[in-house]
């Protein structure tokens, strides 16, 4: 990324994010109003770590339970909401995400209907290091007579 050639890039202005605690996952993102499926969330720009510093330091502290695979071997640490986002297992997040390697960010999209209450929750994959915590309000999908077939064909079908 060459800082003199980014165009800007403009962060959605929802309003309505906030953090919270969640009584078994600890803080979280959650948002006080409804948000549409399909609007993008948040955009988080990201710390790159090389391989090797993170081999030899990254993944020896708390940063190794914040980060992002990247390109070419590197890691990512979302900065912003991007590290606050909790999990919840594959086909059960509400929010999916797209890493932009060009321009160094994640963005963060709705899956489904957000109600307003709900913590907003992505999927950091199937091997994780830790119990999962399912919740019953944001891992049951918005009725809707033609669900997308995944959370990734959806986020497949953005133009970011």
């Amino acid at each position: 990324m060459n800082d003199g050639d980014e165009e800007a890039v403009h962060l959605p202005e929802l309003g309505c994010l906030e953090l919270r605690c969640h009584p078994q996952r600890g803080r979280g993102v959650f948002t006080r109003n409804a948000i549409g499926r399909g609007t993008l969330v948040h955009i988080s720009p990201v710390l790159i770590f090389g391989h090797e510093e993170y081999r030899d330091y990254g993944k020896h502290t708390c940063l190794d339970h914040y980060t992002y695979r990247w390109q070419k071997g590197q890691y990512a640490l979302a900065l912003g909401l991007g590290s606050m986002f909790n999990h919840e297992p594959p086909g059960s997040e509400n929010v999916g995400f797209v890493r932009d390697m060009d321009r160094a960010l994640i963005k963060y999209v709705a899956l489904r209907d957000i109600a307003a209450g709900e913590e907003l929750c992505i999927c950091y994959g199937s091997n994780v290091w830790f119990d999962v915590v399912t919740d019953t309000v944001s891992s049951k999908p918005a009725a809707t007579e033609n669900p997308p077939e995944t959370p990734l064909d959806f986020l497949r079908s953005f133009e970011l």
